[in-house]
């Protein structure tokens, strides 16, 4: 199944993104919640939209920093309402004051219920060059903390001797949902597709038909940077969405 992240199309209230992800044929949607936009956590509200435009919340990623076990019960809360299948946290950033709830009580969560409670990678991130931001942030890492993870292709780090077809290979079956965009250099969250020929250039088509061929049911989400949608420009939003689908379609879906 592919979903949309709600990130993607940033700057957009959310009857517009339900609305684009309808238009577009996705499956469902990545709600990315942040601390600015307060509808994005007003679960009533949501749950009209997911039900007027037959699009459901089927995954849930928590902000990236400023978590407590009362916004983790908050998010489960959410998570029952809407029908959502997985929520995903980010490692511990350094401002975090407590970090139990991502050390004991992310486990408790995923045991006392349905969901599946992954932890994403995300790029490295330094305080005064030397400091890093994140803890626990390596695959290694997060893959042993729920037994569940989320993939950020554009996150992973090249200079680690990792790229995304060993990342995969090593997270294996704990991946439950996959973020996907092309990367050039530093320049990260872009359509696939783009090097030329409907190649990308990170190594995105082997990698979703090596992903088809081992089994892989979780789910794969669009996330890129608004304005490589055309944010601002309703048909080639529209457009460009479509094609990212029948992206998905080619190389992972109907590969055979």
């Amino acid at each position: 199944m592919i979903l949309l992240s709600t990130s993607s199309l940033q700057g957009y209230g959310l009857h517009r993104i339900f609305d684009f992800a309808n238009k577009g044929g996705y499956d469902g949607l990545d709600l990315a919640l942040n601390k600015s936009n307060h509808d994005l956590w007003d679960e009533d509200y949501i749950k009209f939209l997911s039900d007027s435009f037959n699009i459901p919340v089927l995954s849930i990623t928590a902000p990236a920093r400023g978590m407590s076990e009362k916004k983790v019960d908050k998010l489960v809360s959410m998570a029952g309402k809407l029908g959502t299948q997985i929520i995903s946290f980010s490692p511990p950033h350094i401002s975090d004051k407590n970090m139990t709830w991502f050390t004991k009580y992310l486990l408790k969560v995923k045991r006392d219920t349905h969901l599946s409670i992954s932890i994403q990678n995300i790029a490295p991130k330094f305080m005064f060059f030397i400091i890093p931001e994140y803890k626990n942030t390596t695959l290694f890492e997060i893959k042993k903390v729920t037994g569940d993870t989320t993939l950020d292709l554009s996150s992973i780090d090249s200079t680690s001797g990792f790229d995304i077809l060993k990342a995969q290979k090593l997270l294996g079956s704990s991946v439950k949902n996959i973020f996907f965009s092309d990367k050039r250099g530093s320049n990260n969250g872009i359509l696939p597709g783009g090097a030329g020929g409907g190649i990308s250039y990170l190594p995105l088509e082997s990698f979703f038909m090596k992903l088809k061929t081992s089994g892989y049911n979780g789910f794969i989400t669009l996330k890129v940077k608004p304005s490589e949608l055309g944010a601002g420009n309703e048909e080639r939003v529209i457009q460009n969405l479509e094609y990212v689908k029948n992206y998905y379609k080619k190389h992972f879906l109907n590969f055979k």
